[in-house]
């Protein structure tokens, strides 16, 4: 909306509206504009599901009496609801909705919904497992299937989505991927980090914090992806409109931060699958549409140790059950932040010392863009 707004004024006479016109300019307004629309909704969000008693009926004593109990009873979820609300209002009056945006949004939408009916399923029918896997891998499918064909239809990304960069090569590795081969690419990270931040959303702050440091290096690539003369001073793809994604990121920001409001320790609200699988399908299609799939690795380092913690657990202690006859385990307990819970570290301790790893895994991914 401000954008379109620019474009009416009178270029002969200097005044600040004219800012509007500024790819920066509206990152910034719709990063404040974000956060203060999740402060607006935050309490009221939360009074509503307290009164629905959309409280986690259950106490959660899984780390013991090492790191003692955590409580988090009668906390509501759905949290996810005070970003995408702050994200949605400031990309309506911030961003230009251009195909990148439209897409990202879609993802961010379908898998808000798939989410949101986890969450009141668990919640409201005070079912623990949520929605079936099966309707799960569905909904996922579809953002998938679904931004694959926008963007394949589109003038504008039709031929660059089908191109394929890694880190520290300039130029793409695949100058024209097959369908085929982009469409398995996009639903692994879709589907891949949708899972990681709903691994890591355990403790109080700790999702909402790396999601941060994440979204703000993913700001910078898309800023520079549009600008040409960057681009070629750095050997990084130059995709043209994808500057538009960088107001997204900043709204993803000011919302993620309004969120931390409520959600630091002791939280009034969790994020739940509303928030952690929207944001994580997020965050993998916009890496690919400012082609830096494999940095996402780089950056999201956190996530995707969080989720590698998982697999082993599993897969070792399966594997040594058939062999053994009893299975053993790597970690004392996975994800992996309650393995550090086990060892005794306090939760604050925990959710500081990944926001640290996470904010030195953004800086080694922006690094990645200079080393070619």
């Amino acid at each position: 909306m401000l954008s379109f707004l620019s474009q009416f004024l009178d270029p002969k006479h200097e005044t600040p509206l004219r800012l509007l016109g500024y790819l920066t300019v509206r990152t910034m307004l719709a990063t404040v504009l974000a956060f203060a629309v999740g402060l607006l909704i935050g309490p009221r969000l939360i009074r509503h599901f307290r009164a629905l008693k959309f409280g986690q009926n259950y106490t959660d004593d899984r780390v013991g009496d090492v790191a003692g109990r955590f409580d988090k009873k009668n906390t509501p979820p759905m949290g996810g609801l005070i970003i995408f609300a702050a994200v949605l209002v400031s990309a309506l009056v911030c961003a230009e909705f251009n195909v990148w945006v439209r897409v990202a949004l879609f993802v961010y939408a379908a898998l808000t919904v798939a989410g949101w009916r986890d969450d009141y399923l668990k919640v409201a029918h005070q079912n623990r497992d949520g929605i079936p896997s099966w309707e799960k891998i569905l909904w996922q499918s579809t953002a998938a299937f679904g931004a694959l064909g926008w963007l394949m239809l589109d003038p504008l990304s039709a031929g660059k989505i089908r191109e394929l960069w890694v880190p520290f090569i300039r130029g793409a590795v695949i100058p024209l991927m097959p369908w085929w081969l982009l469409l398995g690419m996009i639903y692994l990270w879709i589907v891949g980090f949708s899972n990681a931040i709903n691994l890591t959303d355990g403790l109080d702050g700790l999702a909402g914090g790396c999601t941060i440091t994440v979204v703000l290096v993913f700001g910078i690539m898309a800023y520079l992806a549009d600008n040409v003369v960057a681009t070629n001073y750095l050997g990084i793809s130059h995709v043209p409109g994808t500057g538009e994604l960088a107001v997204i990121c900043g709204a993803l920001i000011g919302g993620c931060l309004a969120f931390l409001w409520f959600n630091s320790h002791p939280a009034e609200v969790f994020m739940g699958d509303t928030g952690s699988l929207a944001l994580g399908g997020l965050i993998g299609v916009m890496a690919f549409m400012v082609h830096q799939p494999f940095t996402l690795i780089i950056v999201g380092g956190v996530f995707v140790v969080e989720a590698l913690s998982v697999i082993v657990q599993v897969g070792w202690f399966k594997w040594t059950k058939r062999r053994y006859g009893a299975g053993r385990r790597v970690f004392l307990m996975a994800p992996l932040h309650h393995h550090f819970q086990k060892r005794g570290w306090p939760e604050t301790k925990v959710v500081f010392r990944f926001w640290i790893l996470s904010l030195m895994c953004a800086l080694a991914g922006l690094g990645t863009l200079k080393v070619r």
